[in-house]
């Protein structure tokens, strides 16, 4: 195949963008600030020449590379699932890495892996969407949709149905390969949108604009939140004598938690109490409405059943699913020697990830120093996990209600549930002392506690198959 229609295959399946109206990889901090708070240009680059399967420092890794340390065990484990020996072929996982994407309507994801898909031999056709792909791939529709939007629907029928089906069959290790690709790049969609991450600059290119979008809206909307209107924030425009208060008071709820936790702890029946009230007014955190979204149809191509998204796990009036206790099925005990078993290396390093950005602090709060953050960490990750359904006994849910206020709970779940939703005003309305590297490191959380929370409901229904 000639370069030149190699080229022009790409321009074709890529989706044509709006050039951002902002400099620098993000739309939500100034590109100034990123080059900042990255020191450690050398080590980046690096990481970058090491693990990256495009070669170039792209705008997630000059974003994420403000967290040096998390951005090695980010690119190692990526690196791991897309190019090192594994169950799957090279062309499907960037077609699954495309299918994963695209649920969230992430077309800076899905450009990206048109790329990777052709580079690594893919066929081309696939390309023109669903239709087009083996019965084997298409039979991932379901599972996608489940892990994306519900993953608490996802049962051993699902899994058996996989392993189940002649010839289009998966063994179970390609069927774990497969599930740690969906939910990766669910979660990564939430960082792209969660970081405002701009369009790539391409050099190839004439205006130096690579035709790779953010979402569906131009990226001016996300950036000036152009026609999205959202009630829970309109009241968001505090002075900074009004947030530094805001600042001082949560260091003290923070300090104030740690003292009572000393003095007594609350019985198990008051903390099923509080974990039932936290899921409950889960359901009130509303994250703007956008019942009529439209899907452009260079992404729906690759969407089966578009209308199908996040529901809340503790809806009112439903068939009631029992809660997912945590102690039951635990990352540590359970689903990291499956997915080892099954998949050899990654579960180390999921592992590792995991861990890192769990315990990730500089021991500072926007201007405080040699601040303990580990309760505010801890109440983001389990925050997450709450509006999937998992509840931890040895937790009391009262601190995310102290901890967390309503603009950065309506923040959670955008970019948690509803990630293409994610503007501007909404990242800009919490926590406005803050540094743009803590509200990174937010997104951070939220993106590794939402792929823990989609691989535990998965790894869970394969055990179930397998006993």
């Amino acid at each position: 195949m000639s370069i030149n229609f190699k080229v022009t295959q790409l321009c074709e399946k890529r989706v044509q963008v709006s050039p951002p109206l902002t400099r620098g990889p993000s739309a939500f901090i100034p590109e100034n600030e990123v080059m900042q708070a990255n020191g450690l240009d050398e080590r980046t680059n690096l990481l970058v020449e090491e693990y990256s399967t495009s070669g170039r420092l792209d705008n997630i890794t000059q974003v994420m590379s403000i967290h040096t340390q998390y951005l090695e065990s980010f690119l190692r484990s990526q690196f791991y699932m897309l190019r090192m020996d594994g169950p799957l072929p090279l062309p499907y996982r960037h077609y699954i890495a495309i299918m994963a994407a695209a649920r969230h309507q992430c077309s800076y994801l899905i450009n990206m892996h048109v790329d990777e898909f052709l580079k690594t031999g893919g066929i081309a056709e696939w390309l023109n969407g669903l239709e087009y792909i083996p019965q084997r791939l298409k039979n991932l529709n379901e599972i996608n949709k489940l892990l994306a939007h519900r993953p608490w629907l996802i049962t051993k029928e699902h899994i058996q149905k996989l392993v189940k089906t002649g010839e289009n069959n998966w063994s179970l290790p390609e069927l774990v390969h497969a599930v740690v690709l969906l939910a990766h790049y669910h979660a990564l969609a939430s960082f792209v949108f969660g970081s405002g991450i701009n369009p790539e600059r391409d050099p190839d290119t004439s205006n130096g604009v690579r035709l790779i979008a953010v979402n569906n809206f131009c990226v001016c909307d996300l950036a000036n939140d152009n026609n999205i209107e959202n009630a829970s924030l309109t009241s968001s425009n505090f002075g900074i004598a009004d947030s530094l208060s805001e600042l001082e008071a949560l260091m003290e709820r923070m300090k104030r938690l740690q003292e009572d936790k000393e003095d007594e702890e609350a019985s198990q029946e008051e903390m099923d109490t509080r974990f039932e009230k936290e899921k409950k007014e889960s359901l009130l955190v509303i994250s703007g409405a956008f019942d009529d979204e439209i899907v452009s149809t260079d992404v729906s191509r690759y969407v089966e059943d578009p209308g199908f998204g996040y529901k809340d796990f503790a809806r009112r009036g439903e068939d009631h699913l029992p809660t997912f206790r945590a102690q039951d099925y635990t990352w540590e005990n359970h689903g990291f020697s499956l997915v080892n078993r099954l998949y050899s290396d990654i579960g180390h390093l999921l592992d590792e990830k995991f861990r890192m950005v769990y315990n990730l602090t500089y021991n500072t709060m926007a201007t405080h120093e040699d601040v303990d953050t580990t309760t505010l960490r801890r109440a983001l990750f389990n925050y997450v996990h709450c509006m999937y359904g998992i509840r931890y006994d040895d937790y009391d849910y009262g601190e995310v209600n102290q901890l967390l206020e309503r603009s950065l709970k309506v923040y959670i779940k955008t970019v948690t549930c509803y990630p293409e939703r994610t503007t501007k005003r909404m990242y800009d309305s919490y926590w406005r002392q803050f540094k743009h590297s803590e509200k990174v490191h937010v997104n951070l959380l939220l993106m590794e506690a939402r792929m823990q929370a989609e691989l535990l409901y998965a790894l869970r229904a394969i055990t179930r198959h397998l006993t």
